[in-house]
């Protein structure tokens, strides 16, 4: 991408430089002095000098070709560099975003934890009150065994009296020889 950029961008910068030439303008003569190749020609240089221990004034100032080259070269970092720090913001920006949605459902989970135990926990005290409502279990007992007790008393006297047994011919004796003959 940054070669595309310097092919696209080095064109361009030479066809302003020929404008200027054919207006009869030398590198000393530039219109613009403080054109972003000579600045960064120039700090470039000076630094260079100071860090090789050469303490120069005047330094050399570019020719037309080599500002051009120069500026085509800064002009496809420029655009590099403000590409990468658009890439940074937008993943920056996604990434926040990312992390409130998280926050947001982590939020949601634990108001939905924190109901269901208030919800436990009302259920836990109407079951610890309905325990302590209860008898205890002597009591129980003593309860079942008066029930049983009084079912065993229900039972005799609900029984019917035992059935007689019907007299049968032979516990009667013989027949009444006048009885039913007409």
């Amino acid at each position: 991408m940054a070669l595309a950029i310097l092919a696209a961008a080095s064109p361009l910068l030479r066809q302003g430089h020929r404008a200027s030439r054919g207006r009869a303008c030398g590198p000393s003569q530039d219109p613009r002095p403080f054109s972003s190749p000579v600045v960064y020609h120039w700090v470039e240089m000076r630094a260079k000098m100071r860090l090789m221990g050469f303490n120069a004034e005047t330094i050399k100032p570019l020719n037309e070709e080599a500002a051009a080259e120069l500026g085509a070269e800064l002009l496809g970092e420029a655009t590099i560099f403000v590409v990468a720090c658009g890439c940074l913001v937008l993943e920056y920006s996604r990434q926040k975003t990312q992390q409130r949605r998280k926050e947001g459902e982590q939020l949601a989970a634990w108001d939905a934890m924190r109901d269901e135990v208030d919800h436990l926990a009302l259920v836990l005290e109407a079951l610890q009150a309905q325990v302590q409502a209860a008898p205890p279990p002597a009591a129980l007992e003593e309860l079942q065994a008066q029930m049983r007790d009084l079912r065993a008393q229900l039972c005799i006297q609900d029984l019917p009296p035992a059935p007689q047994a019907e007299p049968t011919p032979e516990d009667e004796g013989p027949p009444d020889p006048g009885l039913g003959q007409d």
